[in-house]
C-alpha cells in the first residue's frame, strides 16, 4: 500500500515573528494521522512572493496532498490566492456563488461590505470553490500536477470547519488510506544514546512497516512505535508484540505508555502498594510537591511536604545533625539521607524523599559547581541517594530534579516493596 504524504504550508509574517502561534499545523497533523495520511513536512513562510512560490514548488515534489493556511485576507499583503493563480498559470475570476456567500455573511452580521471584501469572491479559475460558512475567505481546492491542494484561512475555527466539512471527508475517495497506529513507551533514568545502544538489535530487526522514533524531553526519553497496515487490529497486535520483545531489555527504565506521566505512574504504584509519601524539598522549592498534587486522588498517598530552604530548618524540623551540616554541607549525600529519613518520620509516611542542591546561577564552588544536586529516598530499612550533575540554568535544574526524584521513588518502590 502506497503511503499517502501530506505537506502543510503556513503563510504569514506574524507566524515567523512569533506574534501568533501556529496551532493550525499541529491540529491538521493530528487529524491527518487519524485518517492514515503521513505529514512529511511543515513549512512556515512569510508574506514574500519568492518564498511562497518556492514553498509551493518544493511541496509539490514531496507530497500527494498540500494543505495551505493563511494569506487569504482582503489586503495587499495577503498573497496566497494570487500566487496560487500564478503558480498554476490560471486567471483570477469572479465566482458569483462566492460573492453571494460573502454578501450574505456581511448582511447577517449587519456590517457593510467593502470593495475589498467583494474581491474575496474572485478566485483562480482552475480551483474548485469551497464555501466558508463561518468567514469571508473561501477555501480553494486544486487538482493540479498529480497533487491535490487545499488553501484555507488562517483563522483556526474557519480552517477547522473547512477541514471537517470538505477535506477530511474527501480523502477516502482520493487515496487508498492505510491505518496508522502509534504506541509510546515512556522511560526515565537513562539517556537517549544509552537507550539506543540497549535496544539496537531489536530496533534493527523491526519490520519495514513498523518504525521507531526517539523523543527525548526533560529527564525522559519516549520511544514511539508507528505501524502502518490496512487492518487496525492486525497492526495493533504486531506493535504490541514488538513491545513485549523489547521490554525485558529496558523494563527497569519504563514507567508508562502513551499519555501517562511519571507523576501519574507514581500515584498508581503507591495506591497499588497501599503506601504513602512525604517530601522535603530544598533546591526544588516545592516543584515536586506540585507534580504530585497535580494528580487527582493524590490525597490517598501524599502526606505532605516541607521546603526547609535554610539549614536551621533542616536541623530543627527534620533532625539533620549539626555535625552533618558542618562536615559535609547541605548539598551532600549525608544530608539528603537524614532529610529523607526525617521527613518520613515527621509525616508518618512509608517513603520520604529529599532534594538539596545548587540550582544556580550563583552559589557554586569548584567542589560543588552550579547544577550539583543530591536526592534521596528513605523507606522501611533502607535509604538510597543519588548525585546529579545538571546544568547552569536554575529553572531547568529544578525541573530535572523533579523528574529524578520521582524516578528514584519509582525504582525504590519496585525494589523494596516486594
Amino acid at each position: 500500500m502506497k503511503l499517502v504524504k501530506a505537506e502543510i504550508i503556513a503563510i504569514g509574517d506574524e507566524l515567523l515573528y512569533g506574534q501568533i502561534m501556529d496551532t493550525n499545523s499541529h491540529w491538521i497533523s493530528q487529524q491527518l494521522d487519524l485518517k492514515g495520511v503521513k505529514v512529511v513536512r511543515k513549512t512556515t513562510v512569510g508574506d514574500n512572493r519568492e518564498d511562497i512560490l518556492k514553498a509551493f514548488s518544493e511541496a509539490e515534489k514531496r507530497a500527494d496532498l498540500v494543505l495551505i493556511t493563511g494569506g487569504l485576507g482582503p489586503t495587499q499583503d495577503d498573497l496566497t490566492k494570487p500566487l496560487l493563480a500564478e503558480y498554476f498559470n490560471c486567471p483570477v475570476i469572479e465566482v458569483p456563488d462566492a460573492v453571494k456567500a460573502i454578501t450574505e455573511f456581511f448582511k447577517r452580521r449587519g456590517r457593510e461590505m467593502t470593495p475589498l471584501n467583494v474581491l474575496q469572491g474572485h478566485l483562480p479559475s482552475c480551483c474548485e470553490y469551497v464555501p466558508n460558512p463561518v468567514g469571508t475567505a473561501p477555501g480553494m481546492w486544486f487538482d493540479q500536477n498529480e497533487t491535490y491542494w487545499m488553501s484555507m484561512p488562517g483563522v483556526p475555527h474557519e480552517m477547522k470547519r473547512l477541514m471537517n466539512d470538505f477535506v477530511l471527508p474527501k480523502l477516502p475517495s482520493l487515496f487508498e488510506l492505510p491505518v496508522i497506529y502509534h504506541k509510546v513507551i515512556k522511560t526515565a533514568g537513562i539517556g537517549e544514546s544509552w537507550l539506543a545502544d540497549l535496544i539496537a538489535d531489536w530496533e534493527n530487526a523491526l519490520p519495514e512497516h513498523i518504525r521507531l522514533a526517539y523523543l527525548p524531553s526533560l529527564g525522559h526519553v519516549k520511544l514511539r512505535l508507528t505501524g502502518f497496515d490496512k487492518d487496525l487490529s492486525q497492526i495493533q497486535k504486531e506493535v504490541e508484540n514488538q513491545i513485549q520483545l523489547v521490554l525485558p531489555k529496558i523494563e527497569k527504565y519504563v514507567y508508562g505508555f502513551n499519555e501517562e506521566t511519571l507523576e501519574t505512574a507514581i500515584g498508581k504504584l503507591l495506591k497499588k502498594a497501599g503506601k504513602t509519601l512525604a517530601l522535603a524539598e530544598s533546591c526544588s522549592g516545592g516543584y515536586i510537591s506540585h507534580l504530585v498534587t497535580s494528580i487527582p486522588g493524590c490525597s490517598d498517598y501524599f502526606q505532605g511536604s516541607l521546603v526547609p530552604y535554610h539549614n536551621q530548618y533542616k536541623r530543627d524540623i527534620l533532625g539533620v545533625k549539626e555535625d552533618t551540616l558542618a562536615n559535609f554541607g547541605a548539598v551532600s549525600e549525608e544530608t539528603v539521607h537524614e532529610m529523607a529519613k526525617g521527613i518520613r518520620s515527621l509525616f508518618h509516611a512509608d517513603f520520604g524523599l529529599a532534594s538539596s542542591g545548587i540550582a544556580g546561577p550563583d552559589g557554586g564552588t569548584d567542589e560543588k559547581p552550579v547544577g550539583t544536586v543530591w536526592i534521596a529516598c528513605a523507606g522501611d530499612g533502607f535509604s538510597e541517594a543519588k548525585k546529579l550533575q545538571l546544568t547552569q540554568d536554575r529553572l531547568l535544574n529544578i525541573q530535572l530534579t523533579g523528574v529524578a526524584v520521582l524516578n528514584l521513588l519509582r525504582v525504590c518502590i519496585s525494589q523494596y516493596n516486594k
